[in-house]
């Protein structure tokens, strides 16, 4: 989808629907590009109570000819200024409205809302995010991906002044966006770990700023990753492991790297999951196709910092070569570990890959995982959990979360949970027990990162919402592109 800012008047611009947010006193105050005909008969029709005025609520209505549109899209804003995350809400139910309908070319209002203490950059962004989030359809393993109407193909944001860097920024992270849930709601005969080493290569084929490097089995065998190996040894679909490079600065420069749990289909192993909400598991590599849709939207901005990528795409299956509760594994960084549960096998291929990147040296790793369901049973599916030892990392993540609104909350990460990790038979084991299960998880992945400035974002609940028809959302993809454009000054 395309996107451009204009603040010219209706009559100027050839769309066909309008987005317009209306309350009960009327059509937003920056209606006026409808013209005066419109304006009144769209008053008319919310003081009728024809048009449903309450948050979030959207009607498409047609306008008598000579309008300077065919169609308005009225998307209920409710009666007070809007929080950022109702702002957002309304703006993605404005995408979703229009997203199998015949409304090739849009132009959206909804900037001109009133939402407490954003500035109309922040709106821009969000009316672009939100809206292209709305408008997202799955349509590639579709024999007929739609009948309803072929989308909206290009957005119009009006707004008062150009917000040219605020369109390229929020276009880039869209994109990025897009291409996490595409990578998400891939069925697992597809996206297979060689699938996502194909993405790679393409993304680096793209931009000259991109390079990318493939490790099979016995690249990984010979540096010692037992840990991500052990995963890998029940399925047929060989173990990736993906480093993308982006060189956007000199060559000493120190990289910021993201690691994301790139584990394709998740059966549990050996400790076989329940048959009922199996087929979600082909979300359990959303963590990275957060981290390629960051990546992607750096690349794109061109973003003046060296950014290094890694994700461990691995199968986790059960099979007679599968690894086994009681196994115990030597890690690449030379730690043991007893596997108690074959199903907590994210932080297994994490742990190797975090030794693996701080080869880079680089200034700060967050690595990023549908890591614990104990993360979705403490926050839901609006945060993602936030763990780290950097009180200053900390605090960087939760801005950018909150001005990209792809939103963290942060929990423990103290010593005393370390102990739940202990056992007599390895330097540690995989497993923590029933309590504190997000947060012992963190703390396995804290023991592999104790000479580096690291964070763990658990986006189990965040990255994906089952039974719903858009499956996957994108994030954490947003949070992180937000963090490496404010580490370039963006």
């Amino acid at each position: 989808m395309e996107y451009a800012t204009s603040s010219a008047p209706l009559s100027e611009l050839e769309v066909d629907c309008a987005v317009i947010g209306v309350t009960p006193a009327g059509p937003l105050p920056g209606s006026g590009p409808l013209g005066e005909a419109a304006t009144s008969e769209l008053a008319r029709m919310i003081e009728a109570r024809t048009i449903d005025t309450r948050h979030a609520k959207v009607q498409l209505l047609p306008l008598p000819k000579g309008q300077p549109v065919q169609h308005v899209l009225a998307v209920g804003l409710g009666g007070k200024p809007l929080s950022p995350a109702e702002f957002r809400k309304a703006c993605e139910a404005a995408g979703k409205a229009l997203r199998d309908r015949h409304c090739a070319r849009v132009v959206n209002l909804l900037a001109h809302a009133e939402v407490t203490d954003r500035a109309e950059a922040w709106k821009v962004r969000q009316v672009l995010l939100g809206f292209d989030a709305g408008a997202y359809r799955y349509v590639a393993t579709k024999k007929k991906p739609s009948e309803a109407g072929p989308g909206t193909e290009s957005v119009l944001i009006h707004s008062s002044e150009a917000q040219a860097e605020a369109l390229r920024e929020a276009s880039a992270i869209a994109r990025g966006m897009a291409l996490a849930r595409e990578l998400g709601n891939l069925p697992p005969n597809i996206c297979t770990p060689e699938h996502l080493a194909v993405q790679a290569r393409e993304i680096a084929d793209r931009y000259s700023s991109v390079s990318v490097e493939i490790l099979d089995r016995q690249e990984m065998e010979e540096l010692g990753m037992g840990a991500l190996l052990a995963v890998a040894s029940g399925s047929r679909n060989e173990p990736r492991l993906i480093i993308l490079r982006h060189q956007g600065t000199g060559s000493d420069d120190a990289p910021y790297a993201l690691v994301g749990k790139g584990i394709t289909f998740d059966t549990g192993g050996i400790s076989i999951k329940p048959r009922q909400g199996m087929e979600e598991m082909k979300y359990d590599m959303c963590g990275g196709a957060g981290v390629f849709g960051a990546f992607l939207s750096c690349a794109e901005l061109n973003l003046p910092i060296n950014v290094v990528a890694a994700s461990p795409a691995v199968e986790n299956m059960p099979d007679g070569a599968a690894c086994r509760p009681a196994d115990v594994v030597t890690t690449l960084s030379g730690q043991t570990v007893e596997i108690l549960n074959t199903d907590a096998e994210g932080r297994l291929i994490l742990c190797d890959t975090l030794t693996y990147v701080q080869r880079y040296q680089p200034r700060t790793i967050i690595d990023t995982a549908t890591l614990t369901g104990a993360c979705v049973v403490a926050l839901g599916q609006h945060a993602s959990g936030l763990m780290t030892p950097d009180d200053a990392l900390a605090d960087e993540l939760l801005s950018a979360g909150e001005a990209i609104h792809d939103r963290a909350w942060r929990l423990p990460l103290w010593d005393e949970y370390q102990e739940q990790l202990d056992t007599p038979y390895a330097d540690f084991s995989n497993l923590g027990g029933m309590p504190a299960g997000a947060i012992t998880a963190g703390c396995f992945l804290a023991r592999f990162c104790e000479d580096a400035r690291w964070a763990h974002l658990d986006v189990a609940g965040s990255a994906w919402i089952g039974g719903t028809r858009d499956g996957a959302t994108g994030r954490p993809a947003g949070i992180l592109a937000q963090y490496l454009i404010d580490r370039a000054g963006g």
